[in-house]
Formats: C-alpha cells, structure tokens, sequence
C-alpha cells in the first residue's frame, strides 16, 4: 500500500458512520454476507472494509492530458539489460569474492589471518582492517548461536557479533547447524562428478525388471575408461594408496565384458572377476552410513564387488542374495509407516525449508516432507539439491520428495538418497504441474504413461526397503480422471501409500478439489495400501469433514493452508478458530528468522537469505483474514479477501498484499535491506488459483 493512501487509524466497527459496506453491481444494495460466500469475496465485516479509492473530478482536457502521458510512458522503449558471457560472470563472481566484503570464513572465525591454511592462494579477502571498516552495523537482537556450547561459526562476520562473548573465536572443527543431518560429504560429490558411483542393487533390480537403461551401456564405460587417467592422478584421496584407482579400471573392464555377454548365463570360475582383497560393503549396510575422510578406497571397492552380480542369468532368482539384498524383501513386507490420523505437512516448492517446516513442528505437524528435489541433480552431486534433503532433528517422521522420468534414474537416486540419508520414507511426485518438469517428462506427464509409472515404482521400492509414497493428481487432462483404474496397481507395484491430489494437471489449482473422487479412489484401493487426500484444507472442520464422509481415508494432507496460517495444525489438533492476534503472529516471524540465521548463516549472506524466504513466505501470509473480522467462519482457501483494515496497526500492515509492506515487516526483524533491494515473488500467483508450487 502507498504511504499517499495508508490510513492508520483502525475503524470502529459498531460506529455506523464508518467506511460504506459493499453494495451490489446490480442494484446498489448492500451485499449479504452469503452473496458474497458465493462469488467467493470474503464476507469481511463493514466496519472494518476500506472505502473504495475516490478518483478526483477532471475535465476533458485534463483526461486527455493523462491518457496521452500514460501513452508516452507505454511507448519508450523497456531497458534491455546487456547479457554478459559466462566467462565475464565468472570473472565479476572472482573479484566480489576478493573484494573486502568477502571475508575468508576462517579468519572471520579466529580472528588470525594467518589461520587460514591456503594463505595467499586463498579465493577471500584476508584483509581484516578493510572488512571491518565496510561491515554493515549489527542487527537488534542476539546471536542465534550465543547459546551453543562452542562461539559462533561465523565469528566477525556475524551480524550479531556484539553479542559474542568478548575475545571467544570459533575454530576449523565448530559445529554449524549440528542439529541437521543429511548433508553431502565431499567424497560422495567427488564419486557423483567423476561418474564413478556404484548403484550394486538399482542395476541388479533393473536388471531383473529388464529396464536398465543407458548409464550402463558399452559407450558410458568407455567414457569412463578416459577418466581412469584422472582418478589415478588423485588416488592420494585414498590414504595415498593407488590400489582403488586400479582396481576401479579393472573393474569397468569387467563390467564391459559382462555387457557383452549379458545374454550368456555363464558361471564357470575362469569367467568370474577377480575379487579384491578385504571387500568391504560398509556403504550398503548403512542408510546414513556417509563416506568418511580417505575412504573412496571402500567406495570403488563397493563397486568392484558388486560388478560380479551382473554375470548371472536375468532372472531375479539366480540374482544371489550376497548380491542385492533387496530383492530379498517382497513390496508387502515392507516396514509401512501408520500415517492414519497423523497430520501431514505437505512438500512445498521454495517455502517449505526447513526453517519453515520447524515451525509447523512447533505449531502441531506430525509428518514433515522435504521440497521436490531433481533425481538427474542428485546423481550429478549438485549441492543446492542436496540441500533440500537436510532435515532436523525435530522432525521425528520425516521424508524427502523426489521426482524424475525414467526408471533408472529414480531408482539409483533412491538408493544413493538409503545410502547418504537418515529418513523414514521416499516419496516419488507423478503430480507436479510446472512446465519444466512435465516437458522432461517427470512429474504430472507419468499420468499419460501407466507402463513407465510401473516400472518407476517397482525399481525404486524393489531398491530400497524404506516405505515408498507416490503424490499424483486425479489425472494430466481435465475430465478424464484415471487414477481410480491405476490405485489398486499402485500398491501392487510396490508404494506403501499414495496421496492424491484432487485436481488435473491442466486444472493447476483453479476449481475446488474434487474430493468425492479422491473418496472413489480410497474405496477401491487395497486395504494395505494408504490413501492420503489433498486439497483445499483450510480449518479444523474442512479436516473432520473428509474423515467422516471417507472412513477409509488415511489422513489429509496440508500444502496451502499451511503456507497461509501454520498454525492450522494447533486448531486441528485443539479442535477450535485460532483468533490470532498480530502480536502473535509476529512471534512465529520471530522464530522462523531464528530458525533461518541458524539455517542459513548469520553473516550478511544468511541474513539475506533468511529475508528472501521470509518475503517468499508472507506472499501467502497476506492472504490471511483474521477469525475475528468475518461475518461468516471459517475462511475458504478460494476466498479473495477485500480491502480491510485490521484491529491493529500491525495486523493492517500484515494484510497488504504490497511487496514493500513485506519488505517494511521483514525490516522490522533483519533490519533495513540492502541499497537498492528488489523482491517480487518467485511464485507469481496474486490468487488462489495461479499458484505455481507442485
């Protein structure tokens, strides 16, 4: 809202000579509030409504003086930005990073320039002096890391580095976030960039599907034979022993003469790979066993071992259980996780992270999902990929969401995930609407292809023994719902529960959900086959309602709702119309941008970072019109609310749906943003129904 029109005096609402109430386009009579249920305009009562804008009296002359200055302004021409090569950005990226600004992270910590172990070829400043003269001022508050057993990570370069205690610097082996699992070690990225990771029971249960694809071909072993040269130049990764490098291009010549002979059931000794000394399977023994310092040795030496699977017959039952484990667990014997009557945070593109998803904890989620990660980024050991699977330690039943077209792909990024990861369960999206993803072939386009939807299920849950969830939607095309002839396969193939969606791919999220067919698809899948519901879930009675019409549902789970109040969790729970104050919900901001500096870092660029997920966050919040200013309770998720003002200062400015009252409320927690600080949110959805998150 502009400062020109912002009134902040809040109305009484028993005063009749308040703002007028809304009248009728058709006779000029005063709406009732289920008129205005009906053309779904929340029926906000009078007394808090703002007065429409009232346009100052003109001549002819005059409106013709603005038309044609509003034409001026349309026709200059738009700035074109000039578009630099990527070796011009790289170069800006080197000098910002040599630039005072860009302290090094260990001087920053200790406070020595003569900590840092790369000294001068160190890629950041060690000019202390220089940082500190340019360092923003400290922000209001007090460190989020004031309270760990060990100082601050981020040292000077902290935000809130008058907090710290006087004199205390952190070393090379503080903690950051030690209440987060998850992360990716540098051994297992090195394996994922170089090619070289082994996938011993994807490729076994690909095999025995007859689905394995082309990362095993002859041409992609040949391509990695060119690489051997490279890993043997940094076999001192391996406590300088060059035996694992040897022993990883001995193996790739054994698995080239495999794939020759593929068809040839062949067991005899003089045919068998030589097996190294002392194999170790450590790596597949442990679902978040992660590759210690110096032990890529035992990661090829899983490879090597697991080469001399293959030369058995196709069928899964010459497969030797040595070999692939998994295949020893049939789909229905499973561990299967109880998600009746648990409430369901759904994975949410960009704003569910994990600081917001502490906060659904905190306010009553019992399952918790990380954001869709890409399984091609995954295998290619992307970090800002893995960074969606971190998880915290509150999240007691947590799983990670992963979405990808083909098979084999899906089915090695569900093993390394078993491998790397501590999770309770993998859920595979076959319901996402983005134009990126469908064009790849992921996503809601598994609804058109039944076939390539079976064998993704069959060789990821065949991989793993983790629960398998599949999210879909009612069908790709509106009108022609097909996943009521598909639910009983599902739990065949191998997924322990699968959440529907009640809308189209081509619906997107216009239209209400279809929850009469999400009830059709519960009646008549298996009865050890879980079936969650989604969609439109905005109060405590749409959540009892769906319960009782569909015994047989699960549970339901939340995606929007949450992004608009989280604390529809506390009401479900309670049973009750949370009427929150503004104060209060200035408190959960308070505690999302705690739990973001502890995310995301406390230095400049964590503060940032926290402030761009928190301007992506109150894009949704706004929407939130409180219990105590409606004629009609509760609110629906379709309802457009009007111009209101609040019962308070604050709760008016938390109702703008003006990117700079954001920014006004984010400043109020991260202090003034940057010079010449934009925002416009990544999910450009000013309704309810242009929502871009899958």
């Amino acid at each position: 809202m502009d400062e020109s029109t912002e009134v902040r005096l809040v109305p009484d609402p028993n005063d009749s000579s308040g703002p007028p109430p809304p009248l009728s386009a058709s006779n000029g009579q005063q709406q009732t509030p289920e008129e205005l249920v009906a053309r779904a305009i929340a029926p906000v009562k009078p007394g808090f409504l703002r007065p429409p804008p009232v346009r100052p009296a003109s001549n002819d002359k005059e409106d013709g003086a603005v038309s044609e200055s509003k034409e001026k302004k349309t026709a200059q021409p738009a700035v074109v930005k000039e578009k630099k090569s990527k070796r011009q950005l790289k170069r800006e990226r080197r000098q910002q990073q040599k630039s005072s600004s860009n302290i090094c992270p260990e001087v920053a910590k200790t406070g020595d320039v003569n900590s840092c172990p790369y000294s001068d070829k160190c890629r950041f400043s060690h000019d202390l002096e220089a940082f500190k003269a340019q360092k923003l001022d400290n922000l209001e508050g007090e460190c989020p890391f004031v309270s760990a057993e060990e100082p601050c990570p981020y040292g000077l370069a902290c935000r809130f580095s008058s907090t710290h205690q006087e004199g205390v610097f952190g070393t090379r082996s503080t903690r950051r976030n030690s209440s987060e699992v998850n992360g990716l070690s540098k051994d297992v990225q090195k394996l994922l960039w170089k090619n070289k990771m082994s996938f011993p029971k994807a490729d076994a249960k690909l095999k025995a599907l007859g689905l394995l694809g082309h990362a095993n071909s002859k041409a992609k072993i040949l391509e990695n034979r060119k690489d051997d040269q490279v890993a043997s130049d940094n076999c001192h990764v391996a406590n300088g022993n060059c035996s694992s490098a040897l022993a990883s291009k001995d193996t790739e010549i054994e698995n080239s003469a495999i794939e020759e002979n593929a068809g040839v059931d062949d067991t005899t000794e003089s045919n068998k790979p030589r097996p190294l000394k002392k194999p170790k399977c450590v790596v597949e023994e442990s679902c978040s066993g992660k590759v210690e310092d110096g032990d890529v040795s035992v990661v090829e030496k899983v490879v090597s071992e697991s080469s001399k699977q293959p030369e058995a017959d196709t069928t899964a039952d010459i497969i030797t259980p040595e070999a692939d484990r998994s295949l020893k667990v049939h789909p229905r014997e499973k561990k299967i996780i109880d998600f009746r009557e648990k409430l369901y945070l759904a994975p949410l593109t960009t704003v569910g992270n994990l600081p917001f998803r502490r906060i659904c904890k905190v306010l009553g989620a019992d399952v918790t999902c990380g954001e869709m990660a890409m399984c091609t980024n995954l295998l290619q050991g992307q970090a800002s990929e893995w960074a969606l699977l971190r998880r915290h330690s509150s999240e007691d039943l947590f799983g990670v969401q992963i979405c990808g077209a083909f098979p084999d792909t899906v089915a090695r990024a569900v093993e390394l995930i078993d491998r790397e990861c501590t999770l309770d369960f993998i859920d595979i999206n076959m319901g996402c609407p983005i134009d990126i993803v469908v064009n790849k072939g992921a996503g809601s386009a598994l609804l058109t292809k039944p076939m390539r939807m079976k064998g993704i299920i069959e060789a990821a849950s065949g991989t793993v023994e983790k629960p398998l969830t599949v999210k879909v939607r009612t069908a790709y095309f509106e009108g022609k719902n097909r996943i009521d002839s598909l639910i009983a396969d599902i739990g065949n193939w191998g997924a322990s529960a699968v959440t529907i969606h009640g809308r189209s791919r081509q619906q997107r999220y216009s239209k209400l959900a279809d929850w009469e067919y999400i009830y059709q698809c519960a009646r008549k899948a298996p009865d050890d086959l879980h079936v969650m519901g989604n969609g439109d879930i905005f109060s405590y009675l749409d959540w009892n309602q769906h319960k009782i019409d569909c015994p047989k549902l699960s549970t339901c789970m939340i995606a929007r709702g949450a992004l608009v109040k989280p604390w529809i969790f506390t009401e479900i729970k309670e049973q009750r119309h949370w009427d929150i104050s503004s104060e209060e919900r200035l408190n959960i901001l308070k505690n999302f941008v705690k739990f973001g500096l502890e995310h995301w870092g406390s230095d400049t660029k964590g503060v940032e970072t926290t402030r761009r997920f928190l301007l992506e966050w109150l894009s949704y919040t706004c929407r939130y019109i409180p219990v105590g200013l409606l004629d009609v309770i509760p609110q629906r998720l379709n309802w457009r609310p009007p111009s209101y003002f609040g019962r308070d200062d604050l709760e008016t400015l938390m109702a703008s749906d003006s990117a700079a009252d954001w920014i006004r409320i984010s400043e109020m927690l991260l202090g003034k943003v940057p010079e010449g600080f934009t925002f416009a949110p990544k999910h450009k959805s000013n309704a309810y129904d242009r929502a871009e998150n899958g």
